[in-house]
């Protein structure tokens, strides 16, 4: 069970038989990815510890402030955990997420006997074309280049590479949400490696929390087709996977350590044989 942050801390001093028994810094780089949650803390209203002084897996209960002044009680891994599908700041505060999505309540019933609702099960998209699992394609679905950044990358890295261009899309075995697809941000047929590049966002909100569970499950869903994921993590997030690399941002010496991940993945003689 959660406790309070002073008994924690107080518990921790006598188990480690130190004053000070994490010091400040130890969980830095733990955090870092997380710059909303080291916005929302505050060590005045903790009994003056730092969040870099407390473990992520801790199970304590810390007092968070959001932008808006609300204050509210959570452990590390239920704040790490908490962003969804929402791109909202609100996200992290649930009584902001509250106020910005107000629960419904069928006329003429209170509140607290409003009924609940299972949810409607998803239909898969049947714009999905029906290719062999593996298959590159170009899909209507697909979303657009998110950022300036990710158009400058897959400039450079087809600038690099004599490989087909155009695809966005993999047919998957197995449904991806309500697809039988995955859209990672850039696509290498020839070479059957899938490229993602992935940054926290405006609000610090993209892959993180749930939002990196998802790029989990859509990396596995890329291997099991046969393909390889090399996800290009900037914004201090920690690498998913066994190729994946991170980068204060996209340069030359970026680009040179891309191509040599693929040579690593599929073997310098195929990688170097498309090299522009």
């Amino acid at each position: 069970m959660a406790e309070r942050v002073e008994l924690w801390w107080a518990r921790r001093q006598f188990s480690k038989g130190a004053e000070v028994p994490y010091q400040i810094g130890a969980y830095r780089s733990a955090w870092a990815s997380y710059p909303a949650l080291v916005r929302q803390y505050h060590p005045e209203l903790n009994a003056g510890i730092t969040l870099t002084q407390i473990p992520p897996a801790a199970d304590v209960l810390l007092l968070w402030e959001c932008e808006a002044g609300h204050r509210f009680a959570a452990t590390p891994s239920e704040q790490r955990a908490r962003p969804g599908r929402e791109r909202r700041r609100s996200a992290w505060c649930p009584e902001c997420s509250t106020l910005a999505r107000p629960p419904r309540v069928s006329a003429g019933a209170p509140a607290a006997e409003a009924p609940r609702r299972g949810k409607p099960s998803r239909r898969l998209c049947s714009k999905t074309p029906d290719l062999p699992v593996g298959e590159a394609f170009s899909s209507v679905c697909a979303p657009k280049p998110a950022s300036a950044a990710e158009a400058r990358l897959r400039s450079d890295i087809f600038e690099s590479l004599a490989v087909t261009t155009g695809c966005n899309a993999i047919r998957t075995a197995r449904p991806f949400f309500d697809h039988l697809e995955v859209w990672p941000d850039i696509l290498l047929p020839e070479l059957r490696i899938a490229v993602e590049y992935d940054t926290v966002g405006k609000h610090g909100l993209e892959h993180v929390g749930r939002r990196e569970d998802a790029d989990r499950r859509k990396d596995r869903a890329v291997r099991a087709s046969g393909w390889e994921v090399v996800r290009l993590r900037t914004g201090k997030l920690e690498p998913l996977g066994p190729y994946d690399l991170q980068l204060a941002s996209w340069t030359q010496r970026g680009r040179e350590r891309l191509l040599d991940a693929f040579r690593e993945i599929r073997g310098p003689l195929l990688v170097d044989a498309y090299l522009r």
